[in-house]
């Protein structure tokens, strides 16, 4: 199956021992979701603001965690399946119970300096990825506890996949193709949109539970926007009750998250044969997506993926129509750092994985979008490859 084992936790172990020996600080601490999930493997079921956590990676020792009960069977659950990289865990309580003593929300940061009290962590230097309000109140417990922000350096770390996360984006991207093959097959006149997208997102989780029984797969999105409102890249606001037209071009986006991991799909279809402006706008945003995905090779400028879809662009005079940039990095979540491609001058690192999803937006006609995910290589891998012809585009 794909999915993430101790190999992936032991070289993340690695990547975040070195940086707190080169930053000089004696542990990290991860308060918000999605870091979470990428040093543990625990598929974080809470909202952060609304019930804390906190996991603490010591540069010695094992992590140790501070967590809601809520999330006290599911975390049994995930040992049980051994896919948690996570033993000591402290939960407080939702709400006061006369069966136990555990602490309340208001002494969760008396908690965590507790826990890191037992730790010897009391009087260290600690790397944190984001200004955390009861973190925060605990090193106010703690007077000679220091907090570092090391967010940039903390976000460097997930910009190379292991391999294995690449098997699992490879197999999610596969699931993302036979999705579009489905959308491809039910577009039709005066369908509802959002009727077709959850008939698609419902397909996806049957084809899942085939392929995929017992990981963890979640449709992010199944989404389509159909005619005119698809120049606009989220849509118009006004979704309920619009129906398919002959004519129509369809913008849309498929985006599976497979055991912790996400790719983008995107595709635009016509349902009906082209007008010769819709015919010229998609060749063009086909060239730009090409070159974007051509221009993600190790070594080369992150930025230089956004600058080769938008020269394309640019030299077809539709420069105006450019509404956002190329796209972004690819991982534990959608929007996976770096986030800045187009203004970003580094070189890029072999495995690292991006959206290329150059788009044009022409108000009364409609987007023309079409997004692929990107290993960066020598040679770049494409793992997303549902054809984009504009005959195969072209539902008659």
């Amino acid at each position: 199956m794909p999915t993430l084992t101790y190999k992936t936790r032991d070289i993340r172990l690695t990547k975040m021992r070195e940086l707190m020996a080169h930053t000089r600080v004696d542990a990290l601490i991860f308060t918000t979701a999605d870091f979470f999930q990428w040093a543990t493997n625990f598929h974080v079921d809470v909202q952060t603001w609304e019930r804390p956590i906190a996991v603490c990676i010591p540069a010695s020792g094992e992590p140790f965690a501070v967590m809601n009960e809520l999330s006290t069977n599911h975390m049994r659950f995930a040992r049980e399946r051994l896919s948690v990289w996570l033993e000591d865990v402290s939960f407080y309580a939702e709400h006061p119970k006369t069966s136990d003593r555990q602490p309340l929300l208001a002494q969760v940061p008396e908690l965590i300096a507790e826990r890191l009290k037992q730790a010897g962590l009391a009087r260290s230097r600690i790397g944190i990825d984001a200004a955390s309000g009861p973190l925060g109140r605990a090193a106010t417990l703690l007077p000679e506890l220091k907090l570092i922000s090391l967010t940039a350096e903390v976000r460097e770390l997930r910009w190379v996949k292991t391999q294995e996360e690449l098997v699992v984006m490879r197999a999610a991207a596969s699931l993302s193709d036979w999705v579009q093959d489905r959308y491809r097959e039910n577009i039709r006149p005066d369908r509802l949109v959002q009727e077709l997208d959850f008939q698609m997102a419902s397909a996806m989780v049957e084809e899942g539970a085939r392929r995929f029984p017992g990981e963890n797969l979640e449709v992010l999105r199944c989404w389509t926007l159909s005619g005119p409102p698809s120049a606009s890249p989220h849509g118009d606001g006004a979704s309920c009750g619009a129906r398919i037209k002959a004519g129509d071009g369809l913008v849309n986006i498929v985006i599976p998250r497979l055991n912790g991991i996400v790719i983008e799909n995107e595709r635009t279809w016509f349902c009906g044969k082209p007008s010769s402006d819709q015919a010229k706008y998609y060749e063009v945003a086909r060239a730009a997506n090409a070159a974007a995905l051509e221009a993600a090779v190790t070594g080369r400028p992150v930025s230089g993926i956004d600058a080769a879809a938008q020269q394309v662009i640019e030299n077809a005079g539709c420069g105006s129509f450019i509404k956002h940039r190329t796209g972004h990095g690819m991982g534990v979540i959608g929007h996976e750092f770096p986030e800045d491609m187009a203004f970003n001058h580094r070189a890029l690192r072999a495995d690292e994985v991006y959206s290329a999803e150059p788009g044009l937006y022409v108000f009364g006609l409609g987007g023309f979008r079409l997004d692929d995910s990107v290993v960066v290589g020598e040679v770049p891998e494409i793992l997303t490859t549902t054809p984009k012809t504009l005959a195969h585009a072209t539902i008659a």
